[in-house]
């Protein structure tokens, strides 16, 4: 049997869109000669849809679309994910940001759809409710669990949280002597993940004694990044095939055929290729075609102007730097070098005057010293940025890193300003481990030395340095990802780093709360990042 995987890059709500790329797969898999088409989690609706399920018009819309899928299914049986009506279930009926944003119950479920008609389908059972997803917001538990007959085979669906679940949907399907287990799935990258998915691929073919197929959406959504990695793999545990990473298509597999090369994951290249597709798809998603960029000097807004000419052509990126009393002529020189290596125009507008005319402005008023000042020079920065942005029909890319966002060692307005974060979820080690793979991968310094070994400055006050003011980063680091990724009692934290360090970092990062909920979308590629999976309180008393 010959099965086709279409991992398509959706935009959430385009059903046109959508439409349009699930019939371009239909033609490519019965061109070639496939048997059947399988399409990610929610493939028509994108992912994750999240209130637009909720409002007024969205579902009916679906389903009009949903039954132009159905004809394509008229001689190519098809497995898709889409949503089905639940029956309704007892509800908040009084209060009218329930009853009047709750048009209907869901599932999330997976179709099998073959001549024209639904075959049936498998809701998911399992809702994650954990870190970015939010599923039973949106949608009411599965009970039951399908098998289908298909082609004289037992075949077995699930969505994907399903398939991450050691006894449920996918283990009842296993233990019902299924032929072939398939999960659409749309599941966000970081890195390490797709090792996890791999494993559960080879335990779940190997306990069904049936081959697995895994397929799994790709593309950037807001601050989501999917990797695709769709793949199927035997009971035996050798992978049929493994899809690239990142990239849009439709891959054929012959389940009778040869095995090929385990999957491998590629460490800080997965980062890269990841946020370059996030940069990308922000971009190309919301017809953003421009980005402007505060190029100082240093190594952060280095890569961020080095991924987003790789993203969108350097043609569209457009440099600025923007000196200030306190500049120095390295800072200059990593500049003009970086905007050289990667083929930009910098626009250099220097900031003293707009200081001068501030300073005027508010002497009478306040003392004009220590963060006041230093502050003015970040949001005049942030202003002029901004400037340039309207005047080009661009977007500011915000080059904060994750260690910066987590201190609040950042200025609300100034450095902070932008539609995009893309290194937000990068420590600052990764940030320069990110810089020498870039220049690896060119073959040649994109990112001159000289930015990648001085000290870090923000370079607001004479010779400033990031680590007068926060503790060394190979310090902060380790701490930080044993904070969030680990989530390490304080107890434990005060063990591994000190009480004097756990007490100042945890201090710091609890009050910038307030400054985070203000930043600009962070790309997520690690386990925990700052944005829709960070839920902290701003206002809270707890400083363990």
């Amino acid at each position: 049997m010959k099965i086709a995987l279409g991992q398509i890059n959706p935009k959430v709500g385009d059903l046109s869109g959508n439409l349009a790329k699930i019939r371009a797969a239909v033609k490519d898999a019965r061109k070639a000669g496939a048997d059947l088409l399988i399409l990610p989690e929610l493939a028509l609706l994108g992912y994750p849809p999240r209130d637009l399920l909720l409002r007024r018009g969205f579902v009916e819309a679906a389903e009009r679309a949903f039954q132009e899928v159905q004809k394509e299914s008229e001689d190519l049986p098809i497995v898709i994910g889409h949503i089905a009506k639940a029956p309704n279930s007892p509800h908040n009926f009084a209060d009218p940001s329930a009853s009047r944003w709750l048009p209907y119950h869901l599932h999330n479920a997976v179709f099998l759809l073959a001549q024209g008609d639904i075959v049936g389908y498998q809701p998911n059972r399992e809702l994650p409710n954990f870190d970015v997803f939010e599923k039973s917001r949106y949608f009411l538990r599965g009970e039951r669990t399908e098998i289908f007959e298909f082609s004289g085979l037992r075949l077995g669906l699930s969505v994907c949280e399903d398939f991450w679940y050691e006894e449920g949907v996918v283990a009842e399907q296993a233990a019902a002597d299924v032929n072939l287990i398939v999960n659409v799935s749309a599941s966000p990258f970081f890195r390490g993940k797709p090792g996890i998915r791999f494993r559960l691929g080879k335990m779940w073919a190997a306990r069904a004694n049936a081959p697995v197929i895994y397929v799994n959406i790709v593309g950037g959504q807001d601050e989501l990044i999917f990797d695709g990695r769709s793949f199927v793999v035997r009971p035996d545990e050798e992978f049929l095939s493994v899809c690239p990473a990142f990239e849009e298509g439709l891959f054929v597999v012959d389940l009778a055929g040869p095995p090929v090369s385990p999957p491998e994951e590629e460490g800080i290249e997965d980062v890269h290729r990841a946020l370059v597709l996030g940069i990308r798809d922000y971009c190309w998603k919301n017809e953003l075609k421009r980005v402007v960029i505060g190029l100082s000097g240093g190594v952060d807004s280095a890569v961020v102007a080095a991924l987003a000419a790789e993203a969108i052509g350097k043609e569209n990126v457009f440099p600025a730097f923007l000196p200030g009393p306190y500049t120095s002529g390295l800072s200059w020189t990593g500049a003009k070098k970086v905007a050289e290596n990667l083929g930009l125009e910098l626009l250099v507008i220097p900031i003293d005057s707009a200081l001068d005319g501030f300073k005027r402005a508010l002497n009478r008023a306040i003392p004009l010293q220590g963060v006041v000042v230093e502050n003015l020079q970040a949001r005049i920065r942030g202003v002029i940025l901004m400037a340039l942005a309207n005047a080009l029909g661009a977007i500011v890319l915000c080059p904060g890193n994750k260690a910066e966002i987590a201190m609040g060692y950042n200025t609300l307005y100034g450095d902070t300003v932008g539609a995009l974060a893309p290194i937000g979820d990068l420590l600052k080690e990764e940030v320069y481990a990110l810089a020498r793979h870039i220049n690896e991968e060119a073959g040649r310094p994109v990112i001159p030395e000289e930015v990648l070994t001085r000290p870090p400055s923000a370079e607001l006050r004479p010779d400033q340095k990031d680590e007068d003011d926060l503790p060394p980063y190979a310090l902060l680091d380790p701490f930080l990802r044993a904070l969030m990724e680990e989530n390490l009692h304080t107890q434990e934290l005060e063990k591994r780093f000190g009480a004097a360090l756990a007490r100042e970092v945890l201090s710091r990062f609890y009050r910038a709360e307030y400054k985070r909920r203000q930043l600009p979308m962070v790309l997520k590629v690690s386990a925990k990042s700052f944005g829709m999976g960070w839920r902290f309180p701003v206002t809270h008393g707890f400083l363990g």
